[in-house]
């Protein structure tokens, strides 16, 4: 079992860059691979990009690939997406989540474990 907080969202101007992070506890952090996902309002939980259990692999949803960027710290449990150049059309709120397999995965159907989320409006 592990439990995920997710932090970092807020309000940002179109342009603008924001880090997420998701704090796991419960379990050591290295042995899950790991997922960012959004949801907007009136949408389905998309998925954002996600990262193997140490950080070899790294997949990413088309629309944010070359501004977004996901790591991890298993030292300190944590995961991390670092979004630049965010356009209005990506806010909604983000969602960390964990898988019981090491590898990266884009399903979210792949993943068990789901943090609250974070809200990120962008402002155009």
């Amino acid at each position: 079992q592990v439990q995920l907080v997710e932090s970092g969202g807020g309000l940002v101007q179109a342009g603008g860059s924001l880090r997420l992070s998701c704090a796991a506890s419960g379990r050591a952090l290295n042995i899950y691979g790991m997922g960012w996902f959004r949801q907007a309002p009136g949408k389905e939980r998309e998925f954002v990009a996600t990262i193997s259990w140490n950080g070899g692999e790294t997949y990413y949803a088309d629309s944010v690939r070359g501004r977004f960027t996901i790591s991890r710290d298993n030292a300190k449990t944590t995961v991390y997406l670092e979004m630049n150049n965010l356009r209005p059309e990506e806010t909604a709120v983000y969602y960390c989540a964990a898988r019981a397999s090491p590898r990266p995965a884009m399903a979210r159907d792949e993943y068990a474990y789901w943090g609250q989320g974070t809200q990120v409006t962008v402002s155009s």
